[in-house]
């Protein structure tokens, strides 16, 4: 699903993003709602950047990754950790391309999340490359996303992945080992 979002664009640079685990829903611009084999998860567009939602029948997660007023976390290279009963992993990555390339690559994904069933892509006022885009999917038990901030000015473009899903414990040998 592609939508022009209706706000001014918050998040001007890359730098400027946090990322935050367990925030309470914030006001988004857009949303879809998909369940995915038993989880309902939630993509969120905001005025600064994404949140995902995500509700399973044991419990729930929520991710922020945004212009967030306050926050002292910085958007991370990666996360990996355990949050009661799920695990989480998230990595993000910044990526400099030249004019040309960041046009490409921007329309490239726009396409690739705009006509995907789990895919929420918003453009912002002003420019066809300044998008935040989300796309979801449930593969091997876990649920997985993967999300774009394109900032045009600057030709970056901000890519991160993450995977949430129930811990399953090791099982135990027998003192025979078998």
């Amino acid at each position: 699903m592609l939508t022009t979002l209706k706000t001014c664009y918050t998040d001007t640079r890359a730098s400027d993003l946090a990322w935050a685990l367990g925030r309470e829903p914030l006001p988004a611009l857009a949303t879809l709602d998909l369940e995915l084999s038993g989880a309902k998860v939630q993509l969120r567009l905001l005025g600064a950047s994404h949140q995902v939602l995500l509700e399973e029948e044991r419990g729930s997660c929520s991710e922020t990754v945004a212009c967030i007023p306050g926050s002292s976390t910085p958007l991370p290279l990666g996360v990996a950790k355990r949050v009661g009963d799920w695990e989480y992993e998230f990595a993000a990555r910044v990526e400099k391309l030249s004019p040309g390339s960041f046009t490409g690559r921007a329309q490239e994904l726009l396409a690739l999340v705009s006509d995907h069933p789990h895919g929420l892509a918003g453009v912002f006022p002003g420019s066809p490359n300044a998008f935040t885009a989300l796309l979801a999917q449930r593969y091997e038990g876990h649920v997985h996303w993967r999300t774009w901030h394109a900032y045009p000015q600057d030709g970056q473009l901000v890519a991160t992945r993450t995977r949430v899903g129930v811990c399953v414990p090791a099982k135990r040998l027998s003192r025979s080992g078998v």
